[in-house]
């Protein structure tokens, strides 16, 4: 057998092999929580940003969800789902937001609550206030209208790159605290990097879970300090990038590829 029949034996392997994992997403879905990460909600901003969607891109997304019988928890009602057994929806999803920005307020936050869900933002703290991000008036309102807030360390700085890890997680926990925020229990890792020594500072500062960049589903045997997310850019094909990216996330469980 020649070279040229060998490789397109492997090709056709290959393309029946995952013919059958795609397949089987279908006929067995996966079970277990999808994260989502998204980062902003802004007509202005979409055509220049990768990381924000306009409104009608974030719409059309929240009404797949509806739509497709998916249901928003928050990071609390996970945790509280596997320590205490409270029951949760059928097909939950997170969605969280990263970074803290203003239009999180102004749009994402009324989309939410108009459609009944429930949605997290992880904010970097010495941003508050800052233009374009959310105020502290701001940050109270959000956590009084369905929204909850975690922290995206102090300065959003890869945890790699900081020498003293309190002044990242520590400090931005207490910083919010302080402020009069009800009490901070989730983190995200700026750019979804994270260490062994970050994972034990955040034990030790009472965070109760963390979210990665690895896509996947969440089960109560994830580690609850290395969560799944996947995340949500403006897709160059648009809505179909959308919903191949949630095909993506489940074959990727499927095989077990980057599942913590």
């Amino acid at each position: 057998m020649n070279l040229k029949k060998i490789a397109l034996s492997i090709i056709l392997l290959f393309v029946i092999f995952m013919g059958g994992v795609i397949a089987s997403v279908y006929i067995y879905p996966p079970k277990g929580v999808m994260i989502f990460e998204y980062h902003r909600v802004n007509d202005d901003t979409v055509d220049t940003d990768d990381y924000s969607l306009s409104r009608e891109q974030f719409q059309e997304q929240l009404d797949y969800f509806k739509e497709n019988n998916y249901h928003t928890i928050s990071m609390m009602d996970f945790i509280r789902a596997e320590k205490y057994g409270e029951e949760l929806p059928e097909n939950p999803i997170i969605i969280t937001f990263d970074d803290g920005y203003e239009d999180n307020y102004t749009n994402m936050m009324p989309m939410i609550n108009a459609m009944g869900m429930k949605a997290t933002m992880f904010m970097a703290t010495n941003y508050i206030g800052k233009e374009n991000y959310v105020s502290w008036q701001q940050l109270k309102e959000m956590q009084d209208n369905n929204i909850e807030i975690g922290s995206h360390t102090a300065n959003h700085l890869p945890l790699t790159e900081v020498e003293n890890l309190d002044n990242e997680i520590k400090l931005s926990k207490l910083l919010m605290e302080w402020n009069g925020l009800k009490t901070i229990y989730f983190f995200s890792y700026p750019n979804g990097v994270y260490t062994k020594e970050s994972i034990q500072c955040l034990k030790d500062n009472n965070y109760l879970a963390a979210v990665t960049g690895d896509a996947g589903y969440n089960t109560f045997k994830t580690d609850k300090y290395l969560l799944q997310r996947t995340n949500v850019s403006n897709y160059r094909f648009g809505y179909i990038g959308f919903q191949w990216r949630i095909l993506k996330t489940k074959i990727l469980y499927r095989l077990g590829i980057n599942q913590h």
